[in-house]
């Protein structure tokens, strides 16, 4: 397992200086923002160049597509599919895992059509007509597709992992992947360690925060039985800090660290 965090964390004027404090601290690898590297494309030549220069590889791009694709507009859901192919196209130039997505936010934007269809059936159907058109792009790129599941206050749609699996199962391609976020699994999961091991194969990429959604380790999650269920299913990728950093920032990014490898040597 490989420890990184996102650049948008890190102190720094520049894409160069955050990717060399992410070195000297000691992360693996290194998730970008993919707006920006949407509506300012030279920067992924400039990612590219810095990542190859510092040695520190891009792990992935989250999000930063225009609009959802589970809104009730049909030009919206357009625009984003079309963002999305073109981040996986950048992502497969970067060498990233893949593409973080989370198919809606908040509540649901299309109409219920009880008896016929309740808003979330319709819903589950929508994200699986969509779903082929990606998944072509993202093999012809190899470049994942990573469903987000989120915790309740933030989407309605897809707040566990199991629900991720059951798109995964249906499109049944090695690139479309589950994302495994900390927090949102402590505050979805009545187990966290069970439903790693129930995705399994399907996880490809985790994101690290602790109950707090600050740092890990200062906070109350398990993460010993955490990182010792994604040791039980072979997970090999990159583990990457998504979270508030307190202050002093360095200092605590690797005391951080520390606390994860300490943990990662002795299960």
């Amino acid at each position: 397992m490989k420890i990184g965090c996102q650049d948008m964390i890190l102190p720094g004027n520049s894409i160069k200086e955050k990717f060399e404090l992410a070195k000297r601290i000691g992360f693996e690898g290194i998730e970008v923002w993919g707006r920006i590297l949407l509506e300012e494309p030279e920067k992924v030549k400039e990612y590219k160049k810095v990542s190859k220069e510092i040695g520190i590889k891009i792990s992935t791009i989250c999000a930063g597509y225009r609009n959802f694709l589970l809104e009730s507009d049909p030009e919206n859901r357009k625009n984003s599919r079309e963002d999305i192919k073109k981040l996986l196209e950048i992502g497969s130039e970067l060498e990233a895992i893949g593409l973080i997505l989370v198919p809606i936010f908040g509540k649901p934007q299309i109409s219920d059509l009880t008896p016929y269809k309740n808003a979330i059936e319709l819903e589950k159907e929508l994200l699986l007509s969509q779903l082929p058109e990606i998944i072509e792009k993202a093999e012809k790129t190899k470049c994942c597709l990573l469903l987000e599941p989120l915790n309740r206050y933030e989407t309605h749609f897809l707040n566990r992992l199991e629900q991720a699996i059951e798109y995964c199962e249906k499109i049944n391609s090695p690139y479309l992947k589950i994302m495994a976020d900390f927090f949102h699994m402590n505050i979805e999961e009545a187990d966290i360690g069970k439903s790693i091991e129930k995705a399994g194969k399907w996880i490809a990429h985790v994101h690290l925060a602790d109950s707090n959604r600050i740092l890990p380790g200062l906070g109350h999650t398990d993460f010993e039985n955490c990182f010792k269920a994604l040791k039980r299913i072979n997970f090999e990728d990159y583990m990457i800090l998504e979270c508030g950093v307190p202050e002093p920032k360095e200092e605590n990014l690797r005391k951080s660290l520390k606390f994860m490898k300490d943990i990662l040597q002795k299960i």
